[in-house]
């Protein structure tokens, strides 16, 4: 069953799951895709714990001790959170030890209502990792332009990040550049550098969904021709891009220093559209040095039947930036398309943590204590 999962580890590339709930840690379900499933990270998000706590009786006890505290919804829903995450990166220590810290890591999002506030970012950055406390969390902070700041500060304090919502290639270039600023700035501080690690979320499967859906409106023979082709190109350079900049002179002094490149991660790896073969993201994206984060169903399909032939990212990138190409001939602004993709993302966090909000709240008001 494993032998995709395998193929893909020894390619460089690192399998981490994007799910956490309360349920998947007791049941010792992520134990198992530890040791079965070659999964060596996690990844959540607003979503993520949406679902786990609308469903089922997992988080029950904790809610109603939470309760007859009398704590607030926001508070009760980080203690929740933060509780998994905890438990999650405990689970996934040894990953962490066995890597020098590569993986075994568990990312948790700032509050995303957060997104374009620089200050508030970073002070939750920094309050998420005092309530985690543990060295291998990631603090996910969504590349907005309030986000960069931020990363820059979390980085410069020495605070390990995973930077999510990224779909352009410029915006990428200003994260990496954000990423190198905070290493400087923990370096100038006399941090350790090899002990501070980053990512970098480029979403992958919504470049498609948006751009085949303009391709679909104009009906043309050279629009069917473009489908199913920007996601995987836009994604190829990004990686063009990370070479770049992980080997120039800037990237050269930080080396020195025992300073860790911040890898690329392939996030949104689920497909959506059914004509396409539903591990399309993972086989077309292998190249070294990457991590590539999948819904569970992504990560089964890939254990049956993904096709992992080696190294699908390196010398593609002429092809790629054809391909991106003759979506802008066809009329398709490339900048349009990315910055509604960002603006769409942190709306769908935002409303996700609000619905995390009202649920969590009714299920406090639940299991409340009768009074007296």
């Amino acid at each position: 069953m494993t032998d995709a999962l395998k193929r893909l580890s020894d390619e460089g590339v690192a399998i981490w799951l994007d799910d956490l709930s309360r349920t998947r840690i007791t049941s010792g379900n992520l134990a198992e895709l530890i040791d079965q499933q070659h999964v060596v990270g996690v990844t959540t998000n607003p979503s993520i714990f949406q679902k786990a706590i609308s469903e089922g009786h997992g988080y029950d006890q904790q809610l109603a001790d939470l309760a007859a505290r009398k704590v607030t919804v926001e508070e009760a829903l980080r203690m929740i959170t933060t509780a998994d995450v905890r438990d999650a990166a405990d689970i996934l220590r040894p990953v962490f030890d066995a890597t020098d810290g590569q993986d075994g890591r568990v990312s948790i999002e700032v509050d995303p209502r957060l997104a374009h506030n620089t200050r508030a970012t970073v002070a939750e950055a920094k309050q998420l990792a005092w309530l985690v406390d543990r060295p291998n969390t990631l603090i996910k902070i969504p590349a907005t332009k309030a986000g960069l700041p931020a990363i820059t500060e979390v980085i410069g304090l020495g605070i390990s990040v995973n930077v999510t919502l990224i779909f352009s290639l410029e915006r990428y270039r200003e994260v990496m550049d954000a990423y190198l600023a905070g290493l400087e700035k923990a370096k100038e501080r006399g941090l350790d550098l090899s002990r501070i690690h980053s990512v970098a979320s480029f979403f992958v499967s919504r470049v498609d969904t948006e751009i085949d859906k303009r391709l679909d409106a104009l009906g043309t023979p050279e629009a069917k021709e473009a489908r199913g082709k920007a996601a995987l190109a836009n994604a190829r350079l990004a990686y063009q891009a990370f070479e770049e900049v992980f080997s120039g002179d800037r990237w050269a002094a930080l080396d020195k220093a025992q300073a860790n490149k911040q890898r690329p991660l392939w996030a949104s790896t689920g497909v959506k559209d059914k004509a396409y073969k539903d591990t399309l993201y993972v086989d077309e994206l292998v190249a070294p040095g990457t991590v590539n984060t999948m819904p569970e169903a992504t990560l089964d399909a890939t254990a049956d039947h993904g096709e992992i032939t080696g190294d699908k990212v390196r010398g593609t990138y002429e092809q790629a930036r054809a391909e991106l190409d003759a979506v802008e001939k066809l009329g398709i602004a490339y900048d349009d398309v990315v910055q509604l993709l960002e603006d769409e993302g942190v709306d769908k966090f935002e409303a996700s943590w609000n619905d995390l909000l009202k649920s969590t709240e009714a299920e406090l008001k639940r299991l409340a204590p009768s009074e007296g």
